[in-house]
């Protein structure tokens, strides 16, 4: 078979990697996207020190999920404020990085409705102006910082929109385990197993091929090994690494097959029950790979060669390592009826990300 790999981002990793961000953004006006926790930690100054008077424009309150309520106000005082900056800086996780996704994508008139609309059609389009993105990840999981997706999620009409342009592949990616020393157990293994998700949702995919393979398999290994180890050991410089490592493997697989069916699932359960995204797409792994074992004979090589031939066994690891985590792997844990769970799973299944799922023309 013949394959073809894409991924156009300068991807920097090493700890203490930020510092290159100076040189990187040399001569450049630089508006910075951040999570609200970064000043109190003191890396809002460490920024401002690196990028001096080139930094005109801070955006620090970004939530989880980003949501049209909040970014509405914070898009439209970007584009009046810094409309004139070259380059928006990310530093955060996944929320961090997409809501700067967002605020990249310029429009004629500088409203956010207007994007907005233009989301709504689903049809391609191309912006009336954008920014360069450069992505500095806190945590080890998102994998935004080597894609060009994002979620912007509308929880008062239960809806979410995806943002997928040219311009929203970061420029650069920069992967700096130093910044993620700080992360807290119950991130540290939410976005852990998010990137688990990516990797394994990247396998069972109708887009996989032997390159996307090799980093989704290094992957997975190294987080089913390092993240148990991890959570007893935050503070652990080599861990940390390791996972960081592990998530942009991780990111690269999915990059070029996008995400499946355990992703297409998590949409619903974060809108309707309010699961973080990290659960949410990886509670059901275990059923996932039930679902995706025997579709595909190529697949099915690559899962046996991370999981071994027996399909019980494996669904059995998959759920015991979930638990010692203190994830729940079943709809019934949190909520869900058995009725509504395979309502959920077929609603799922007919999803642009379901669709991707080797499974899903059988299904």
């Amino acid at each position: 078979m013949t394959a073809r790999f894409h991924n156009p981002v300068d991807t920097r990793f090493g700890w203490g990697s930020l510092l290159e961000l100076a040189d990187i953004t040399e001569n450049q006006k630089v508006a910075l996207v951040t999570f609200p926790e970064a000043r109190g930690l003191g890396l809002v100054d460490r920024l401002q020190d690196l990028l001096g008077d080139r930094l005109v424009h801070v955006v620090e309150d970004v939530q989880p999920n980003p949501d049209v309520a909040q970014l509405r106000e914070t898009y439209e005082r970007f584009w009046q404020q810094a409309g004139d900056c070259d380059t928006v800086v990310a530093v955060g996780g996944g929320s961090a990085i997409d809501t700067a996704k967002a605020l990249i994508v310029g429009t004629e008139s500088g409203r956010f409705d207007e994007l907005l609309a233009l989301l709504a059609s689903g049809k391609p389009f191309t912006p009336a102006r954008s920014k360069a993105l450069i992505a500095a990840p806190t945590t080890a999981g998102t994998g935004s910082e080597v894609t060009p997706w994002a979620t912007i999620w509308d929880s008062a009409s239960h809806k979410k929109y995806s943002l997928h342009l040219e311009c929203t592949w970061p420029k650069v990616a920069i992967i700096d385990p130093q910044l993620m020393l700080t992360v807290p157990g119950s991130v540290t293994v939410s976005t852990g197993l998010d990137a688990l998700s990516h990797a394994l949702e990247s396998v069972w995919n109708v887009n996989a091929n032997p390159i996307s393979d090799t980093f989704a398999v290094s992957a997975i290994a190294d987080i089913l090994e390092c993240l148990p180890l991890l959570k007893r050991d935050l503070f652990n410089p080599e861990l940390r690494s390791r996972m960081a490592l592990a998530a942009l493997k991780a990111g690269m697989a999915f990059s070029n097959t996008k995400t499946a069916l355990a992703h297409s699932i998590s949409y619903e359960m974060t809108l309707h029950y309010g699961l973080p995204h990290g659960i949410a797409c990886s509670f059901t792994l275990p059923l996932v790979l039930g679902l995706a074992w025997g579709r595909d004979e190529a697949r099915d090589r690559t899962l046996q060669s991370i999981f071994g031939n027996d399909l019980d066994k494996a669904q059995r690891q998959l759920r015991e390592f979930l638990q010692s985590l203190d994830v729940k792997t079943e709809f019934s844990d949190y909520g869900v009826t058995a009725a509504q769970a395979e309502q959920m799973i077929q609603f799922a299944l007919q999803g642009a990300r379901g669709k991707n799922f080797i499974g899903a023309q059988a299904a």
